[in-house]
């Protein structure tokens, strides 16, 4: 231990301790003992009661966007402790935002109350309840009978009735997303660049488009959408070439001894998503893509349907030879959705990528736009010539209301908040969605549906303004950094409560952040470990046991 400023700081040191609940007076500190681990996070200080400091270990222009995730909605660290970092903190959380949870139905529904201790403008709703209906056309039913207010992700084909209807509120967005299949080399004969690259030639992108998707959608060309920082003009997608496919399986076959037809399974979970409209069909047409490939000669793909949370985790995990999944942007920078595929969850595609993370990394650590935009084209040439995965669409999509709610919105990276919703005529709002959240806890989670309901109970240091990407001052009321990045300080808010009536300290913020960052913590749990954006994000774990 040692004192500064008369105030005790328990400093942490690469070691999986943790303090006794912090007392007034007694500040967490953890620090990397250098920089060699491989992560962006040096440090983390609760520099007083309501100060915390970030030391990085390069610079990171996109930090003020990253922190605002909800992965990092801030936690009561008295809450984390006594949870043991899993158990009630997964279904029974304790947040500083609009809403607090009054119950959830598992199966059924999620009951949110107006917390009336929030800080901020309180939400319009006195009640805020979620529900959920993978088909797309039950949920468009349910918004006709009246029984819900909202519901999200429209069905392809219903886009034009609802927005000839005046009883309905149809409010797009863009398609910041990515559907791609992805091809794990760790399962031959995916381990031959030639069977990949063929899969990619296979593949009649602008049907699954034209067939499946909503307006405002677009073939992938590459893995980023054209609006988004990081795409490369100078890269081309592989066109739909059948003779160039079979001609590069007929190879691999002679000269590789792959066998022919290529036996293997196609896993998706059935979650519509921005990207994803229709999981089951777009699966499917996929597999009869494949296996209609001269004749039946060279594939003989079957497609399975996993549960989401179970899909989620095994995609992640690298369990699958092939899997349909895909990423919409929490912000809207290659950094966020390259270093999620890249850094968050590389074993989904098997290994040996290194040459990809290695530009993903440079990318994300250059204050120079010159010198990313060099970076992520590297990283665009290396995708198209490696083939990890076959980048198929860019997905439009929408969130319906109906007419006379009041305060409708459509987040562009799908994460609404409804605190500033509200049915006039009740003293509730009911949302409807693809799926049940898999926990609340999102630190430990890669799911929209439960990112959606976790913004509406915690908050971040800082947030995006409601409906835009723009950045504004959330649990932080300011912020400095140093004049080479590294350094980045927050000044809390005075007064901010917790649901449970505790008071927001620093202590908070950096028992939030160190729990993911540190793998030997013991508060290091969740309800899977995975822990996957903290990697995403920051690169690295602290004390992460040697890769195997």
């Amino acid at each position: 231990m040692k004192r500064i400023t008369g105030l005790l700081v328990i400093v942490l040191t690469s070691v999986g301790l943790v303090s006794p609940v912090a007392g007034q007076g007694t500040l967490l500190t953890l620090s990397a003992k250098d920089c060699s681990y491989g992560g962006e996070i040096k440090s983390i200080e609760a520099v007083d009661t309501l100060t915390v400091k970030f030391t990085l270990c390069f610079p990171d222009p996109a930090f003020t966007a990253k922190v605002v995730q909800d992965a990092f909605g801030i936690q009561s660290a008295a809450y984390l402790q006594k949870t043991g970092g899993t158990g009630d903190l997964l279904t029974k959380p304790i947040g500083t935002g609009p809403y607090m949870l009054q119950k959830w139905d598992l199966g059924n529904e999620i009951d949110f109350t107006r917390f009336d201790g929030y800080w901020g403008t309180k939400a319009k709703a006195k009640t805020l309840i979620f529900r959920w209906n993978a088909d797309a056309v039950q949920r468009f039913t349910e918004l006709q009978a009246g029984n819900i207010d909202v519901f999200d992700n429209p069905a392809p084909a219903d886009f034009a009735t609802i927005k000839g209807n005046a009883n309905f509120q149809l409010i797009t967005r863009d398609g910041l997303n990515t559907l791609y299949l992805a091809m794990n080399n760790n399962f031959p004969p995916f381990d031959n660049v030639k069977v990949r690259q063929a899969v990619a030639y296979a593949l009649d992108k602008k049907r699954i488009v034209d067939n499946f998707f909503p307006p405002g959608s677009s073939v992938a060309t590459q893995l980023l959408p054209e609006e988004m920082f990081g795409y490369s003009k100078e890269v081309d997608g592989y066109p739909l070439d059948q003779k160039q496919a079979m001609a590069l399986l007929d190879q691999a076959a002679k000269d590789d001894g792959v066998k022919l037809p290529i036996e293997s399974t196609i896993s998706y979970r059935n979650v519509v998503r921005g990207y994803l409209p229709q999981p089951p069909i777009i699966a499917q047409d996929i597999q009869a893509q494949l296996n209609g490939l001269g004749g039946g000669k060279y594939f003989n793909v079957k497609v399975q349907e996993v549960e989401s949370g179970t899909f989620l985790s095994e995609a992640i995990a690298g369990k699958y030879p092939l899997h349909l999944l895909g990423g919409g942007a929490d912000y809207p920078d290659a950094s966020n959705l390259f270093g999620f595929w890249f850094q968050g969850i590389p074993a989904s595609y098997g290994k040996d990528y290194k040459d990809i993370e290695a530009a993903v990394a440079l990318g994300g650590r250059s204050t120079s736009d010159t010198d990313r935009s060099a970076a992520y084209l590297k990283v665009n040439q290396l995708v198209k010539d490696l083939a990890p995965m076959v980048p198929i669409a860019h997905g439009g999509s929408a969130i319906v209301y109906r007419a006379g709610i009041d305060g409708a919105q459509a987040s562009p990276l799908r994460r609404e908040l409804f605190y500033v919703t509200q049915n006039p005529k009740s003293d509730k709002l009911v949302f409807m969605q693809g799926a049940e959240p898999i926990s609340l806890f999102c630190a430990d989670n890669t799911d929209d549906e439960t990112s959606r309901a976790c913004v509406q109970i915690f908050q971040s240091l800082t947030a995006f303004k409601v409906g835009s990407t723009e950045i504004e001052p959330s649990l932080a009321e300011k912020w400095d950094v140093n004049a080479d990045g590294t350094e980045w300080t927050f000044h809390l808010r005075k007064g901010v409560k917790f649901q449970d009536g505790s008071d927001l300290t620093a202590n908070d913020v950096a028992l939030t952040y160190i729990v993911q960052w540190d793998v030997k913590n013991p508060l290091h749990k969740g309800k899977t470990g995975d822990f996957a954006y903290w990697t995403t994000y920051f690169a690295a774990f602290l004390n992460a046991p040697p890769a195997k």
